[in-house]
Parts: C-alpha cells; structure tokens; sequence
C-alpha cells in the first residue's frame, strides 16, 4: 500500500524522503513535498529542528554538519 501522507516522527520523515529521493520516484524534495500536498519550506524547518538538513546536490537529507 502506497503512503499518503509524509511521517511527522524525525527519523521516519527522514528514511521516508530519503527512499523515495534514492529510488527516483521524486526529482527532488520540492517536487515529493507537492506530491504529499506540503510546503517544502515546512518540512525544511522540521528537518531543522531535528539537525537534519536537505542537500539538493546530493538530493539527500543528511546531518546538518554533514549536508554541506
């Protein structure tokens, strides 16, 4: 069964964006956060908030002090 929603739990939103970005189904975090009807932005700040930052050239979420 395919998900319809984006996890809130950290580690699962992490793994969950991860997969799909790694599997191609999504281009990048814009594009899967549209597709899941999010605000990039909003799930970015969760990230955040958690240490985690989106790395658009690795199309990856990583830690913060890893992301760069």
């Amino acid at each position: 069964m395919p998900l319809s929603f984006l996890p809130s739990d950290p580690d699962m939103l992490i793994s969950t964006v991860n997969m799909f970005l790694r599997d191609g189904e999504y281009d990048d975090l814009e594009d899967l956060c549209h597709a899941f009807d999010r605000d990039p932005a909003e799930i970015i700040e969760q990230l955040k908030a958690h240490g985690y930052a989106y790395n658009s050239q690795q199309r990856q979420v990583r830690p913060i002090e890893c992301a760069e």
